[in-house]
């Protein structure tokens, strides 16, 4: 094959890239070739590990209809690319159906090595962003992708990369052996502190003078079948290479392609404080929500994880700044809390040994509805299978003890305790599915307007880790208990949905009261009307979804509302949403206080405050409906 980097060079936007950038890329090509015709991806199903730059043959690319006809058809022959919008702005998707011909060779660019391309180097990054702009003017094309998540949930975001530098970056800390170890000896040291590369410091300088890597102990030990009683110094890699703490974090990424490294030292004023790894350093960089909760996953300890939800306020602001709607922002900050969930979870499991019956996890309240605030706390519950009587005790002993070990990690982490006591630590809150299914059997058949006040949350229950077998049958039991009249317990439902009225006053003003020498209204009050009605609903026709937009979407369905009714009720419920998520947001960031629901309708807009008028009214008008379908005698 000709030479990759004359290749590189006639690909646009390779083309665009500096010359030592381009002779970095060359080693991380894979050469494929196809030597018969073959379907290679199907739209919007097949995850696409890398970019193809086509060297010879072609790609037939195309979208197919309901129909299964080809649209759109268009050929990328040698000198092109395919893949960078799918990857960028289709949750790595293939936008397109792609048949590749017979004797086609192509270069493969990793995945995470294209992406570190588009964070390092504007107008590679922007080249295949424009051109996702220009096909989407095309009707056919946008209709096509249409279904696809919006940008704001995929796009790989460079905005603020080019101005951001090293020093705003948390540097991982330096795990160093000395050269002379034997290289077993090193290999357990790194699986001890659960890192992929250790520095290899002089017996007698004690100065770093190389490093060795989970691939240099695959290629170069394993693979060699090397002794592994030697010296680590015999398979150390070099040359070291440092950034100073002050650089800007595109020229980190460039450094790395132009070295061929994939980790760098960070250095101030002659001292290595740390080292950065291309993998960290992408998670750390990412502005997509996809690419955060990435990260979170992979953090490796508590204060990882802590710092990681610390970091919440900012993304919600971002992309509450860029327009994303706010039943987006819900699901974004929900996705982290749960990934923070279940990383504890999974920790606690390890520290305290396997559990001695299957069990669920489950989440409540605003978590279960998946529309959790910045301004959020646990909401959970356990569920075990029933055991024999002689074990019951043992059981329920050690969900106790797991639940309270969880509850006090994630408090720590920043998700607070429920000063109601709705969490799994509560000895309230963690039984056997039987003891649960007698629980909702006596709240639906014994409510009153207490009892339904106080467990409406459990209705939100949402599977998080586990069985998911026990909360299914759970469900199922709810299911036959739904099928029955349950008038009373409707009716009080109905009745506590009704409680709170609209904050209008009869001259159709915004109703306050003091809070800290302001006169403000509550928001999530304001909110709550929606989420205890569309619950009713709900629950009345079968509905086990939790989030109230898909509880409205299916009650559209089903004709209960109308198109118009449940458009103004989604449209009123995510407007307060986003005004709660942004009030919440700035009172962290620039005000550096803890976040709250008030809200002073004198920092309004004209506009605001005459839209908040009509959502009051919309909200008002809903539950008139509700008096008249469940609480006739009220």
């Amino acid at each position: 094959m000709e030479d990759r980097l004359a290749i590189l060079r006639r690909v646009a936007p390779f083309n665009l890239l500096p010359p030592e950038v381009l002779s970095g890329l060359t080693g991380l090509l894979v050469e494929v070739q196809h030597p018969r015709e073959q379907l290679l991806y199907q739209q919007d199903a097949t995850k696409l590990r890398h970019l193809d730059i086509v060297v010879e043959g072609a790609y037939e690319t195309f979208f197919l209809d309901s129909q299964q006809l080809k649209r759109l058809p268009e050929e990328y022959g040698p000198g092109t690319c395919y893949g960078g919008m799918s990857i960028l702005l289709n949750r790595k998707r293939s936008l397109r159906t792609v048949v590749v011909r017979k004797g086609t060779r192509v270069l493969q660019l990793p995945r995470r090595d294209f992406r570190a391309l588009c964070l390092a180097y504007e107008p590679f990054f922007h080249y295949f962003t424009a051109r996702y702009g220009e096909r989407m003017l095309n009707e056919e094309y946008a209709n096509f992708v249409k279904a696809v998540a919006p940008p704001e949930q995929n796009f790989l975001v460079a905005d603020q990369l080019f101005s951001r530098r090293i020093n705003t970056i948390e540097v991982r800390e330096l795990v160093t052996c000395p050269a002379q170890l034997p290289i077993f000896e090193a290999a357990r040291r790194m699986a001890a502190a659960k890192v992929s590369c250790l520095f290899l410091t002089d017996e007698h300088t004690e100065e770093i003078i190389g490093y060795c890597t989970d691939i240099t102990l695959r290629d170069t030990v394993v693979a060699q079948c090397l002794d592994a009683r030697r010296p680590v110094a015999e398979v150390v890699a070099t040359p070291l290479v440092s950034i100073n703490r002050g650089a800007f974090v595109y020229e980190a990424i460039l450094r790395m392609f132009q070295t061929k490294t994939r980790y760098l030292l960070v250095e101030e004023n002659g001292r290595y404080l740390g080292f950065l790894s291309r993998n960290k350093l992408l998670s750390d960089l990412a502005q997509s929500p996809f690419m955060f909760i990435q990260a979170v996953k992979l953090a490796q300890s508590t204060r990882e994880l802590k710092r990681r939800w610390e970091m919440v306020p900012d993304i919600v602001n971002q992309l509450l700044s860029r327009g994303v709607k706010a039943d987006i922002v819900n699901q974004v900050i929900t996705t982290v809390a749960d990934t923070v969930a279940r990383k504890v979870i999974e920790n606690v499991l390890a520290e305290i040994g396997e559990p001695p019956a299957r069990f669920v996890f489950m989440v409540l309240g605003s978590e279960g509805r998946q529309e959790q605030t910045l301004l959020t706390d646990q909401d959970n519950a356990i569920i075990y299978e029933d055991k024999a009587n002689e074990q019951r005790e043992l059981v329920r002993a050690y969900f106790l003890r797991f639940a309270t070990a969880v509850s006090d990690e994630l408090n720590h982490i920043g998700l607070h305790f429920c000063t109601g006591g709705f969490m799994a630590k509560n000895p309230k809150w963690t039984h056997s599915l039987s003891h649960w299914k007698r629980n909702y059997q006596q709240w639906m058949s014994e409510s009153n307007p207490e009892t339904v006040m106080q467990f409406a949350t459990f209705f939100d229950c949402r599977y998080l880790y586990g069985e998911e077998s026990l909360m299914q049958e759970l469900q199922g039991f709810l299911h036959q208990e739904l099928a029955q009249p349950l008038d009373r317990f409707l009716f009080y439902m109905a009745k506590n949905a009704l409680q709170y009225e609209p904050p209008l006053t009869f001259f159709r003003n915004i109703r306050t009261f003091e809070q800290a020498g302001q006169q403000v209204f509550d928001l999530k009050k304001a909110m709550a009307p929606i989420v205890d009605l569309v619950r009713v609903y709900a629950l009345r026709h079968q509905i086990f979804q939790t989030n109230t937009g898909e509880r409205l979407a299916r009650l559209r369905e089903l004709g209960v509302f109308k198109d118009k009714e449940a458009q103004e009720l989604l449209q009123a419920y995510y407007y307060l949403m986003g005004m709660r998520l942004q009030k919440q947001a700035r009172q962290i960031i620039q005000d550096h206080t803890a976040p709250t629901n008030y809200l002073d309708p004198h920092t309004l807009t004209q506009v605001e405050q005459v839209t908040l008028k009509e959502i009051f009214k919309i909200i008002g008008d809903f539950q008139l409906k509700i008096k008249v379908s469940f609480a006739k005698t009220l």
